[in-house]
């Protein structure tokens, strides 16, 4: 890392302490010397599944977004338990959210999703070999799955359909692992 680059933390302090996120407030040292704040969200972290059935179709969920109240097309995906181990992770959330177990799973990537206010970032895993089975979905969540190929979801994001960071990266990502030009991990 470059000195040139780095800010450096004074002080600071939480400015939200929510039950799942917190707004933190620092004053900053800038490499030039001056001084600032910056204003961040911690988060846990969370995972991103892209259940990929033997036909080279691909599992999906819509589900309403409140911060900006629409529903959106996206993968299975969910945050990272405190402990959590990030497979265990995405093996719950794919069972919970869509009832499928995977009998094959490849880490794909980590992403950052939103780098200039929050330290979130999610863990990509490839899901493959799936069975069916019935969904636990937790409380108050409400969804619906639905199966596309990959061309269809290039569509979609072309379209601007399919909207969700996650979901574009991942399909980028299905794309070049159907061709064969990538490989997870």
């Amino acid at each position: 890392m470059s000195d040139r680059l780095t800010e450096t933390r004074i002080d600071g302090d939480i400015a939200y302490d929510g039950t799942f996120l917190k707004v933190h407030k620092d004053r900053i040292r800038l490499p030039d010397g001056a001084e600032t704040w910056r204003e961040y969200i911690r988060h846990p972290g969370a995972v991103v599944i892209l259940p990929l059935f033997d036909d080279g179709s691909v599992l999906l969920e819509r589900q309403f977004r409140y911060p900006n109240d629409k529903v959106f097309t996206e993968y299975p995906a969910g945050k990272i338990d405190p402990g959590e181990d990030p497979l265990a992770c995405a093996k719950r959330e794919l069972e919970e959210e869509t009832g499928y177990t995977a009998s094959r799973w490849d880490f794909v990537c980590t992403i950052h999703n939103a780098i200039a206010y929050s330290d979130e970032h999610l863990d990509i895993y490839l899901a493959r070999g799936l069975t069916a089975g019935e969904a636990k979905l937790d409380d108050g969540e409400f969804l619906e799955t639905f199966t596309a190929t990959v061309p269809e979801l290039l569509e979609m994001v072309k379209s601007g359909d399919i909207s969700d960071v996650k979901t574009i990266i991942g399909t980028f990502w299905l794309e070049k692992i159907i061709a064969g030009t990538w490989t997870p991990g």
